[in-house]
């Protein structure tokens, strides 16, 4: 029977808050915002908000994982760290708040844990950072070594190995190297790290009761450190047993996911996931350095044992071997402060707190309102036409897009594209610059993120923040300035979402739209026409999606059969709003001629 978890805390809702308030206690160098629940952010408390010179290093993910990520917090390390709810991926508010604390000229480098939400919110982060004129770069860690290769989209987990990223990267920027030498570093040692996990219990999340999933003599290999579950329970091993499986499977020669070979030479991470005495690490960590050696003819030429990236109270271990080189183990030998890493604590104590960095515009703010009726433009006319058409075209379909998202997802695509529909139609006059094609866009993007929510809610908005970001760069706009908007768009998505073509995606009806309005611009077609035809392509490459076996989204869950002949929601949604668009604008511009 589970019984209720004990743990030494108060209220349940409150444990990140207050494990960041007694981290900055305990370590004079870090200080967190002044954001408190909604924010969570602990940085540098040696760096000026706009004044630093160096690369900014942030991480973050969700919370329970502790030390990781706040403990890496330090020179030598990471600038800052966001936190989210227990095992929750923090906002992008917050990882905005962090990237504006701490990040200077030299520009920010995001590292993050391969897992969905994580790389939405911090790609959405990244280009609204970048559409306020900060430079950005994203490397995404997923060394998980446990389950097959995967495949569509998902990827390997991010595990521990992600903690001797954050050391390469604190240390290349440290020594001052330039923000695409920072990335280079960092996405260099992701690719040479693997990790895999061992656990002897499941997690306890504060306020919950405690899992009875693992008996008393059971173990779970390749459990993730959110508790979800590995690739196999077996009978309790001796450690030295455990050992030789996890190396194993690790330098698989079958996977090869790691350039491991004999003769070459190895960093070591033994990992405590969270209630592992230290005897037992060390246990560990005597048999993984011989085996190495002996058995696979690897030289061993750093060890690092503790706790470092847990999973709240779970009994078990991680190991993580890292390929090394010169330049490698420079980094992770370089001097840091960052108490987890472990320093000491030490220098005068600043403030504990400092207020959150407030946006270098008003744009984007909920409450603001336009106090007075616009006069619009011939453009400012066309674009409110086009905005509105889509949406009620969104209105329209509601009913259509649930069914289908009943049959091939959770049944909420139509409701959620209403929501944002409906709440488009609302801001429309009141909050959208119409003559400003640029602004309302990025207007529309925060309207979709404060009211759609889940992933439609963040693509949508990484959607209309990379076409701002396009936008704003040209002094007037026209057709080709839409068209390479849209190619960002499409761009950021991709990249973010981790779907491309074929994927049975809103991608599958967005790329030929794209496609086609390029190719018929480049040929001489007249921009109304090339818009026109752009939207039958959108169209077909919606009804495509009946054809195609789901790769990403909760369809690629879903048997293959059940999915076939049912379009895409997204898709089809995506068709519906561009097709309402392009004839809106054909309907005005004729309006306007005749």
């Amino acid at each position: 029977m589970a019984l209720q978890g004990k743990k030494l805390i108060n209220d349940p809702n409150d444990v990140v808050t207050e494990f960041i308030e007694g981290l900055v206690e305990t370590y004079p160098g870090l200080q967190y915002l002044d954001g408190f629940p909604q924010i969570k952010v602990v940085l540098r408390a040696d760096v000026v908000q706009g004044a630093y010179d160096k690369v900014a290093v942030i991480s973050g993910g969700g919370s329970g994982h502790e030390p990781t990520h706040a403990g890496f917090v330090g020179p030598g390390m990471l600038t800052a760290a966001v936190s989210g709810d227990v095992f929750t991926s923090p906002p992008v508010d917050s990882i905005l708040a962090a990237i504006r604390a701490v990040t200077g000229p030299m520009g920010c480098l995001l590292i993050v844990k391969n897992y969905t939400g994580d790389r939405l919110n911090f790609g959405l982060a990244a280009e609204q950072a970048k559409s306020e004129g900060y430079k950005m770069e994203m490397v995404i860690v997923g060394d998980d070594c446990a389950l097959p290769p995967p495949r569509g989209i998902a990827g390997r987990r991010g595990l521990a190995g992600t903690i001797l990223v954050h050391k390469v990267a604190g240390a290349a920027a440290d020594a001052g190297l330039s923000l695409a030498e920072v990335a280079a570093e960092a996405k260099h040692a992701s690719e040479v790290v693997g990790t895999m996990g061992v656990a002897l219990s499941v997690c306890t999340l504060p306020g919950q009761v405690t899992s009875d999933r693992l008996g008393p003599k059971q173990m779970e290999l390749g459990l993730g450190i959110h508790g979800e579950p590995g690739v196999a329970v077996v009978e309790l091993q001796p450690i030295d047993v455990v050992v030789e499986h996890v190396l194993k499977q690790i330098l698989s020669q079958e996977t090869q996911y790691l350039p491991i070979t004999r003769g070459s030479n190895v960093v070591l991470l033994i990992n405590g996931l969270g209630a592992t005495p230290i005897m037992e690490l060390m246990i560990a960590a005597r048999k993984a350095v011989p085996e190495l050696q002996l058995e696979y003819g690897i030289a061993v030429d750093r060890v690092y044992t503790g706790t470092l990236m847990t999973s709240l109270d779970m009994a078990g271990f991680s190991i993580t071997i890292m390929r090394s080189d010169e330049n490698i183990l420079q980094r992770l030998d370089a001097p840091t402060k960052a108490p987890a890493w472990p320093v000491g604590s030490e220098g005068n104590r600043p403030p504990a707190k400092i207020p959150v960095p407030v946006p270098p515009s008003p744009s984007g703010k909920d409450d603001e309102i336009l106090t007075e009726p616009q006069e619009l433009s011939k453009q400012g006319c066309i674009l409110e036409a086009a905005i509105e058409a889509g949406a009620k075209e969104i209105i329209n379909i509601k009913d259509n897009l649930n069914e289908w998202d009943s049959k091939v997802g959770d049944g909420d695509c139509g409701t959620t594209m209403y929501r944002g529909a409906t709440t488009i139609l609302e801001d429309l006059k009141k909050r959208y610059p119409m003559n400003d094609a640029a602004g309302t866009i990025n207007e529309i993007g925060s309207t979709v993120r404060r009211v759609m929510g889940g992933t439609s809610g963040i693509l949508y908005d990484i959607l209309c923040k990379a076409a701002y970001a396009s936008l704003k760069q040209n002094t007037s706009i026209g057709a080709n300035e839409w068209a390479d908007a849209l190619e960002a768009s499409v761009a950021a998505v991709s990249k973010y979402g981790g779907a491309s073509a074929g994927y049975r995606t809103m991608l599958d009806a967005l790329i030929p739209a794209c496609t086609v309005l390029k190719q018929s611009l480049k040929a001489g077609d007249d921009p109304v026409t090339a818009f026109i035809a752009s939207s039958e392509a959108a169209s077909a490459g919606a009804e495509s999606t009946k054809q195609m076996q789901a790769k990403a989204g909760r369809s690629s869950y879903i048997a293959p059969d059940l999915v076939a002949s049912v379009p895409d929601p997204g898709a089809v949604a995506a068709a519906a709003w561009y097709r309402a668009a392009a004839h809106a604008v054909k309907s005005k511009l004729h309006a306007s001629d005749s």
